[in-house]
């Protein structure tokens, strides 16, 4: 069975930093791209970053500058390096592949910056 694990997630004041990891199983990893989604109570989940198979990454608006995403197909896992953080990045976030159907979801793993 699949599985994708986040982790690194926490509480952190605002302008503070934190890095996430997911951890993928039972995939040939390098195959599919990877996204990093987010969902902040009562929000719709929304997308974060993305990085494709040749490395090529794109961010949304309100994260560019501040979040990095990155890979490491010998580990199998995808990083998002969080910087600058701020209050309304607070959400629960989430690792989805992007490839060959079927897409699979992490558990997600909670972030909360505090003012």
């Amino acid at each position: 069975q699949v599985q994708l694990v986040e982790s690194g997630g926490g509480v952190v004041q605002a302008g503070g930093s934190l890095k996430l990891s997911c951890a993928a199983s039972r995939i040939i990893f390098s195959i599919y791209a990877m996204r990093w989604y987010r969902q902040a109570p009562g929000k719709q989940r929304e997308l974060v970053a993305a990085i494709i198979t040749d490395g090529s990454t794109n961010y949304a608006d309100s994260v560019k500058g501040r979040f990095t995403i990155s890979r490491d197909n010998t580990k199998n896992t995808v990083y998002l390096q969080m910087n600058s953080l701020k209050a309304e990045d607070t959400a629960v976030y989430y690792c989805n592949t992007w490839g060959p159907p079927p897409n699979y979801w992490g558990q997600g793993t909670q972030v909360t910056v505090s003012a």
